[in-house]
């Protein structure tokens, strides 16, 4: 398993030029991997979160037809996990190394992936997003709501944030930077993942809301599938490099990107990305008010 930790966009461009033999060698497994003219099939490996070797089914899900969406549609038959998730739980387990008492919030919860942590973490708080018309914390048909600009946990209560394919839904996504570093106890981490842009240091703004709440399109709309409703989600954001200085500007003391492939685990499709943020352990932020 290759991983690799970059904390800038020099960062980047130094790695894909020293790892170009590796890009070829994960091209020619994935292409040997696949099976022509079918279009549902199984790549066998080991799934991490199931702790057993499974046959992962790929299908031709969520892209253009011809190439496969590795990232979404590589599924574990035990634990339902798709590449991405899997990858989360792996990057979860080695880099933040939580506890099974740890205090865990993750910003899901009708999710496969809640599913699967909840019966690890005794502690574990999840939410959805279920519409403007509800309070922080107000419990709806069991499920909780929360608005990741303004959450009702308590300041400095999480020992690990998670949020997976979250932030780029968020047009005023810098406020739920700084909500996470808030409920986050000193020495707390963030760990997320998000539509990545790793050829640009800016980020690329799709959408926004002007002042009356009017959407503004800067390009053909984007919509991704939402766990609660039907509708799907506007995509606002994808996001490039300069998203690690503004963890680091809502006063996360450490930011990185985790770069992670592996043909055992099944985590292909190139170089799955993620993020992690650190608070420092002698951190303090006000009390919410």
């Amino acid at each position: 398993m290759k991983i690799f930790r970059l904390k800038s966009f020099d960062d980047y461009k130094e790695h894909v030029q020293k790892n170009g033999p590796n890009y070829e060698l994960q091209k020619n497994y994935e292409s040997s991997v696949i099976r022509p003219g079918r279009r549902e099939f199984t790549v066998s490996g080991i799934s991490y979160p199931a702790n057993q070797y499974v046959d992962f089914k790929v299908d031709y899900q969520y892209s253009d037809g011809r190439n496969i969406n590795w990232r979404e549609r590589m599924i574990c038959p035990v634990t339902h996990l798709n590449t991405r998730l899997r990858c989360c739980v792996h990057i979860l387990d080695f880099e933040l190394s939580p506890y099974p008492g740890s205090v865990i919030y993750i910003t899901e919860q009708v999710t496969s992936l809640f599913q699967y942590l909840s019966r690890k973490f005794r502690n574990l708080l999840g939410s959805e997003y279920l519409g403007n018309d509800l309070q922080p914390g107000e419990i709806r048909n069991g499920i909780r709501h929360e608005d990741m600009t303004n959450l009702s946990i308590k300041s400095e209560s999480i020992d690990h944030f998670l949020s997976f394919e979250c932030f780029e839904h968020i047009p005023f996504y810098k406020k739920a930077i700084a909500e996470a570093y808030r409920v986050l106890a000193p020495g707390g981490v963030f760990l997320g993942s998000f539509p990545f842009d790793c050829n640009s240091q800016t980020n690329i703004i799709k959408a926004k809301l002007d002042d009356n709440g009017n959407i503004i399109y800067f390009a053909q709309p984007e919509y991704h599938g939402d766990p609660v409703s039907d509708k799907g989600i506007l995509c606002y954001t994808v996001f490039g490099w300069e998203i690690l200085d503004e963890f680091k500007q809502a006063g996360f003391d450490e930011a990185y990107a985790i770069l992670i492939w592996s043909d055992i685990f099944g985590y292909l499709g190139g170089e799955q990305i993620f993020f992690v943020a650190k608070k420092n352990k002698q951190a303090r932020v006000s009390q919410k008010i």
